[in-house]
């Protein structure tokens, strides 16, 4: 398939690129029986009321029926979910998200009363309870991880106010995406060449990335004005989810929007806080890849629309999926056979819905919520080396979910965020050290260490940036003020202008970036960038070890992999070999970095 064909209609892209959700549900008809059978075993839900904690027989019984609605229903919701992803302007699909997100709160209505009644219970008879009934032991940390959050939940009657309160809080996160993804006017450029095109978001992620100076100056300040005429209406969306965010803190008596955040997982809002302080007292580290990438490129300034550009102009990284997918697989050997075994077969059946069309959910993802069946993937692939990158990125999902999966029962198979994007990040890792391995050409070199560079730049520099401006809007909202687009707007402003040494002449920002906020999804995910940041600095440690060649530290890295979340994600990674409340990962990470910068500096010396 040829760049040109990109974005086009869904019905041109051949079947063997698209991803198979045959394999969840044979059908609608499937899928709508599927929903009327959950909906009255919803209903019986309530059976075990007033009855659970007299027996451990009994509450290993309530467990297990919950458990098993709860696999069940994510099926329901993957399948719908991921039909709307294929065209979000189809309104039937739309409809079936719609109806299985109101389940899931009919659901979660109808099960509150199921943490109240435990949280009732006295800890040792809980501990006697699971001693006594072997079944209980898939949910023994569930328990011991309710009792550790017991100040924080409220009577059956609050509980239920709450689980209802589900209906609405996805509002706005619900309008952003539909407004962005189906009725955004995205504007139309005329690049040098004469060709035309629309800048929706498989574009712009393409042509932000173009050879031509201004071609790339157009794109972004076109795409970036455009989004600046709905300054106001993304400045309500995301000042409502805001709210949100504040509602469910206050209500489960946590301190801070931070605190509740982070308190599901238990992670010690520290690490969130030193991410922060640490990224800010390196960004002097950051600034030297920005001097360089101005150096490579021979630019007298170096501007923000230069910074997804090809560091080397002579060398067009190209790759078909067919090509990509190989460097993938060859690139995982170091993991072992029984994971690229599994990659292999992802390839090839059907896991992967590859191409971007129109209507399409713009990015990437893996689901690995289908518990029973196996991950899928999300692709918007545009035959980049990022779209390469992107695709092994999405790959470390899809196999910690697919080993999770396999080894874990459900009730401890999902993974925490924290830990997610630790698979990911070390498979991009891995990526870029075999193709180096392979390389002689310092131009390719050049660009592939910038590659590294850039991976470290967007995951760790551009996200803590994100999580710092995530706090900032929050800890706002907690202390009353009310927030408007044109204030997010400045506030992004003052620290896009920071990390990237506006004042200092390292990067000049200009002031249509101001609106880059609002095309950040993610701002509707509750403190969920900051785990790209202290993912990536935990996979370089780990990185380090499966490439060492040693057989007991791969295994040690499947282990973390299949241990799932079976653990608190702090523990696993400690069992992993890496202490995410110590400074070492970030300083491991930041001295890799300027490693990969000696050898840059070396490269342009001597050539």
């Amino acid at each position: 398939m040829s760049v040109n064909t990109l974005a086009s209609g869904r019905e041109k892209i051949e079947e063997k690129h698209k991803w198979k959700l045959e394999d969840i549900f044979t059908s609608y008809d499937e899928w709508k029986t599927e929903k009327e059978s959950l909906k009255k075993r919803i209903e019986n839900a309530g059976q075990f009321k007033r009855k659970m904690t007299s027996s451990a027989a009994q509450l290993a019984e309530a467990l297990t029926y919950i458990d098993e609605l709860s696999k069940d229903l994510g099926r329901l919701y993957s399948y719908a979910s991921m039909a709307s992803d294929e065209d979000t302007r189809v309104t039937k699909y739309q409809g079936m998200k719609q109806e299985a997100q109101q389940i899931y709160s009919d659901f979660a209505a109808k099960v509150s009363y199921i943490e109240p009644e435990i949280l009732g219970m006295d800890p040792v008879t809980i501990e006697e309870f699971i001693g006594e009934e072997q079944s209980l032991e898939l949910f023994d940390f569930y328990l011991s991880d309710l009792m550790r959050k017991k100040e924080h939940r409220s009577s059956e009657e609050v509980e239920k106010v709450i689980a209802q309160s589900s209906l609405i809080s996805g509002n706005a996160s619900s309008i952003y995406s539909v407004f962005f993804n189906a009725d955004f006017p995205f504007p139309t450029v005329t690049l040098v060449n004469d060709d035309s095109v629309k800048l929706n978001f498989a574009n712009f992620a393409l042509h932000r990335a173009a050879d031509n100076r201004a071609d790339r100056k157009l794109v972004f300040e076109t795409f970036f004005n455009k989004i600046g005429e709905f300054e106001r209406t993304f400045g309500t969306q995301l000042y409502g989810n805001l709210k949100k965010d504040l509602f469910y803190s206050k209500v489960r008596n946590y301190n801070s929007t931070l605190e509740s955040a982070l308190d599901s997982d238990n992670i010690p809002t520290g690490v969130y806080h030193n991410l922060i302080s640490n990224v800010n007292k390196n960004l002097d580290t950051f600034h030297r890849y920005l001097e360089l990438r101005k150096k490579i490129m021979e630019l007298d300034t170096l501007h923000y629309y230069d910074l997804y550009a090809p560091l080397v102009n002579e060398v067009d990284l190209r790759y078909s999926v067919e090509e990509a997918n190989k460097l993938v697989f060859d690139s995982l050997a170091p993991l072992g056979s029984q994971y690229t075994e599994v990659v292999a077969h992802a390839f090839e059946n059907r896991w992967i819905d590859m191409y971007p069309n129109e209507g399409k959910r713009s990015g990437a993802y893996s689901n690995g919520s289908v518990y029973d069946v196996h991950p899928y993937i999300l692709m918007n692939y545009n035959e980049k080396y990022d779209d390469v990158s992107t695709l092994t990125h999405e790959l470390g999902h899809t196999m910690h979910s697919y080993l999770a999966n396999a080894a874990q029962p459900h009730s401890k198979a999902n993974y925490s965020i924290f830990v997610a994007e630790v698979a990911s990040t070390l498979n991009e890792a891995l990526l870029n050290d075999h193709i180096l391995s392979n390389l002689e050409d310092p131009k390719v070199r050049l660009s592939i260490l910038g590659n590294y560079l850039e991976g470290a730049k967007g995951t760790l520099f551009r996200q803590t940036q994100f999580a710092e401006f995530e706090l900032k809007i929050h800890e706002m909202v907690e202390s009353g003020e009310a927030l408007t687009g044109d204030r997010f707007s400045e506030l992004y402003t003052e620290l896009v202008k920071k990390y990237y040494g506006h004042d200092k002449g390292v990067c000049k920002v200009s002031d249509y970036i101001q609106y880059e906020w609002a095309y950040i999804p993610h701002f509707y995910y509750n403190y969920y960038v900051y785990q790209y940041a202290t993912s990536f600095t935990a996979s370089q440690a780990l990185a380090e070890k499966v490439l060492s060649g040693k057989e007991e530290n791969v295994k040690q890295y499947l282990d973390f992999l299949s241990a799932g979340g079976s653990a608190y994600p702090v523990d696993l990674l400690k069992n992993a070999g890496v202490d995410m409340e110590s400074n070492e990962p970030f300083e491991l990470t930041i001295r890799k970095m300027n490693r990969v910068m000696d050898e840059i500096e070396e490269i342009l010396l001597n050539n």
